[in-house]
């Protein structure tokens, strides 16, 4: 039975800092539930319509009518479930790709991103304090279940960039075209910026190579791509030779 503690506490978890509070947040849908289930995330909670045969402390039984005051969905898929949010990641220096986001906002660009990383064997995700939340549930949803293989650090990007042996790798505009750049290396880092205003200042001092994705159409209004539209291009240039 879906209690009025559970409805209020399911809302609150829409919001940053009570997820932070109550050390929980929030996954929809059948196949991507059984994703974090099957992964090292614990199951706190799951209110289904359909049994998942779990133990019955973990799982409660609702009505659709219940699922439709709980979820964030405009149409809810069959079940709701917490999970509690996992120790904050250690920022160590890792070998391979790894893709830096400067003050990213949008939650569905971060969860395209966290997919794309996914894609692209990418496991190491680190972002800007500022960038958007990745168990914001646009986030989670968005993800389709990356989030339980890439693992995202949340850090002083200007410190971190600082301290890297890796070479730095940004996006900008007037970067040397990507498709005419030799073999970019496995073992480095690639910044992508802001929806806005793409690689602040004080991070852009940090680059060492600057990329640019080159524009083939003639329509001038076209100022610049998608930033996870640009993520995907320039993922699949460093993994070509690979």
């Amino acid at each position: 039975m879906l209690t009025k503690n559970d409805i209020k506490l399911i809302a609150r978890l829409k919001q940053k800092k009570y997820r932070i509070q109550e050390g929980l947040f929030v996954v929809e849908g059948i196949k991507t539930i059984k994703e974090f289930i099957e992964s090292s995330f614990k199951l706190h909670q799951i209110y289904t319509t359909e049994t998942f045969g779990l133990s019955t402390s973990l799982e409660t039984i609702i009505s659709e009518t219940e699922l439709n005051k709980i979820s964030f969905f405009t149409n809810p898929n069959t079940a709701l479930a917490l999970f509690k949010l996992p120790d904050v990641i250690e920022n160590k220096e890792a070998s391979g790709l790894i893709v830096v986001l400067d003050t990213i906002n949008d939650p569905g660009n971060l969860g395209t991103i966290i997919r794309l990383c996914d894609w692209f064997g990418v496991s190491k995700l680190v972002c800007s304090k500022d960038t958007v939340d990745c168990y914001n549930p646009k986030v989670v949803q968005s993800t389709m279940g990356s989030l339980t293989r890439v693992k995202i650090a949340y850090v002083d990007l200007e410190c971190y960039l600082e301290t890297t042996k890796l070479p730095i790798y940004g996006t900008f505009m007037n970067g040397e075209n990507v498709y005419k750049t030799n073999k970019l290396p496995q073992n480095s880092i690639l910044v992508m910026g802001n929806e806005a205003n793409g690689i602040s200042s004080n991070i852009e001092a940090l680059v060492s190579k600057r990329l640019a994705i080159p524009r083939f159409g003639n329509i001038q209004e076209t100022e610049s791509l998608n930033v996870a539209t640009a993520t995907a291009i320039i993922l699949s240039e460093f993994k070509r030779y690979v």
